[in-house]
């Protein structure tokens, strides 16, 4: 109804122009929104912003517009209010229009084109490749993923992509971890350092070298050790003594031997997490690797960007991006004192990368412990000669679990933490997606676990999917019993539905590509949660107060029409969710 409302303002607006009451050229865009209430249904802004351009007062230029509006059955009547909005009062006929619209469009009910396939694409995840997923990730995989199918329910094109960090200390730890994970396997005794990877998947992929290949990559711990410095977890030499050991694993092995064990725990690692991300509904467009940056020489060209407009300096004989100049808490570090370039050269690269793809739009989905780390990106494509205005970062907070009532402890390095596999198998995928957006991504969820698997009404998704499977079971029943529930085209017998559950039900349908689109535009899923949960409660409330199968022929039409309504929609909604709409529970 509302892109109806903004059809009839235009048109009144265009008529007035016609008249020189406005000139084309000096007309603002007017807003349509939802009424307060008591104000309507819908109200318009569009005499208080044109007033100027008029030279009339907005209560006057309300009242020419009013008078230019063009008849229609739907509307019961048209007033001006306050210092010259136009609110619009709707006739039953406007709502119940809404069901035959729904059933005629289906799965496209509450789609559109206002992205006008822009381009943009959404990285999200982009998780390190040194263990398996954990129920953090799982946060900003759903949140990601639900952006992304939001914005392309809206017109734009969207790409998914996913950042594969292959390169950088991180790997090595995870490399030399394996490694040494697989002496102790061909019988050394070791110290495991601290700071190493100490998860059961490191055990699994050192047994995958050890079977697969002996004793060929074995060294003695001694000769491994000679020469590291011990490692003293409460000081910084625990740093020194894990680049140590890459040092000797790389020294140790040589270059083909190290690259193998290096590979097969970024391969075995990278595998799993492409798989449990499928598993969970999360399929990306694109992989993109970081070593492709370096070896493409983007790392460099970006560089040599930022040198040229005069942002770098040398210090300490390590490479600065002069980054305190764009509003970043001090300057950065791309290029370290022995010539390797760091992440932060990397993500620079990577963003300078995007933008030259041609996306005319680039969403980030981070962790929020990378809030900081928003400025500087900014600032190096300002400093690029980019606008840094089409970078969007959205950040996500951690989930926090709870069992029983009690916090499920969570520790990454030592490998304490439950994984989206886990979670994923303890709740189902259908929860775990609802759950993850039912808050503002920056806000923290209490992710409780108990409540995720119980089927109660106080479960959210399971109260909605209900709605959905009590529609289907309605028309099971009417095939057990041979009555006939074939829906009448278009807006047969719809005056019927007269009830003040069915008029709730009817303005909440109508509704939908409203919420659509808002929680496309503004990033926030949680917008359409609250919604289908909203209207699986009137569905259930209806359900509970009226029957369906009536003996009157055109009453079950109508109703029959206006539940077939409510299924698609809730159907459509938890489609966009990443969640199954069952027919049977």
């Amino acid at each position: 109804m509302k892109t109806q409302i903004e059809q009839w303002v235009s048109a009144a607006l265009d008529a007035l122009a016609a008249e020189g009451v406005l000139e084309a050229g000096q007309r603002k865009p007017a807003v349509v929104e939802r009424a307060r209430a008591g104000h309507g249904d819908f109200a318009t802004n569009a005499a208080l912003v044109n007033s100027k351009a008029a030279g009339m007062k907005p209560r006057d230029l309300a009242e020419r517009l009013v008078a230019a509006l063009p008849a229609s059955e739907l509307v019961e009547k048209v007033e001006v209010a306050g210092p010259g909005f136009i609110n619009f009062h709707l006739s039953a006929a406007a709502w119940r229009s809404v069901v035959p619209e729904i059933l005629e469009k289906s799965h496209d009910y509450g789609r559109s084109d206002i992205g006008r396939g822009k381009k943009v694409q959404v990285e999200f995840v982009s998780a390190n490749p040194t263990g398996p997923l954990h129920v953090g990730h799982g946060r900003g995989a759903a949140y990601g993923a639900v952006v992304a199918d939001l914005l392309e329910a809206v017109g734009f094109e969207v790409h998914r992509e996913y950042y594969v960090n292959d390169a950088g200390r991180q790997m090595d730890i995870l490399a030399t971890s394996v490694w040494l994970r697989y002496l102790e396997l061909a019988g050394e005794e070791l110290d495991f350092p601290s700071n190493g990877y100490q998860g059961d998947y490191v055990w699994d992929i050192a047994a995958t070298l050890h079977r697969e290949h002996g004793d060929h990559y074995r060294h003695s711990a001694d000769e491994v050790f000679q020469g590291v410095p011990p490692d003293e977890p409460a000081g910084g030499d625990k740093e020194r003594h894990i680049d140590a050991l890459i040092g000797r694993a790389k020294a140790l092995l040589g270059d083909n031997r190290y690259r193998y064990v290096f590979e097969l725990a970024l391969n075995t690692i990278l595998d799993d997490i492409r798989d449990d991300l499928e598993k969970f509904g999360v399929v990306y467009d694109q992989w993109f690797s970081e070593r492709t940056l370096v070896e493409s020489g983007a790392v460099n060209r970006a560089i040599e960007r930022l040198r040229k407009g005069d942002w770098l300096y040398e210090k300490e004989g390590a490479l600065w991006f002069r980054s305190s100049e764009f509003g970043d808490e001090k300057d950065r570090v791309i290029e370290r004192e022995n010539g390797q370039t760091t992440y932060f050269a990397s993500d620079i690269a990577y963003h300078m990368d995007k933008l030259e793809r041609g996306f005319d739009r680039v969403i980030d989905v981070w962790g929020a412990d990378h809030h900081g780390y928003v400025p500087r990106v900014k600032a190096a494509l300002k400093a690029l000669g980019d606008d840094p205005d089409k970078l969007d970062v959205l950040l996500v907070q951690f989930a926090i679990l709870w069992r029983g009532g009690e916090k499920v402890p969570m520790s990454t390095r030592s490998g304490e933490f439950v994984t989206l596999r886990q979670l994923r198998k303890e709740v189902g995928r259908d929860a775990a997606r609802f759950f993850y957006v039912m808050r503002k991504c920056e806000q923290h969820l209490d992710f409780d676990l108990d409540l995720a698997k119980s089927q109660s009404n106080d479960n959210p998704v399971y109260y909605i999917q209900y709605a959905h499977a009590r529609v289907c079971s309605v028309l099971r029943q009417a095939a057990e019993k041979g009555i006939q529930v074939e829906p009448t085209p278009g807006a047969t017998n719809l005056e019927r539905l007269t009830e003040a559950h069915e008029l709730a039900l009817l303005k909440t349908l109508s509704r939908y590509p409203e919420v659509v689109e808002a929680a496309a535009l503004h990033e926030e899923p949680h917008q359409l949660t609250h919604y289908l949960r909203e209207l699986a409660n009137e569905f259930h409330t209806y359900y509970n107060a009226h029957p369906f199968l009536v003996e009157e022929e055109a009453l079950r039409d109508a109703r029959i029409k206006l539940i077939l309504a409510v299924r698609e929609v809730v159907r459509n909604g938890l489609g966009l969710l990443g969640v199954s709409a069952p027919e049977r529970m």
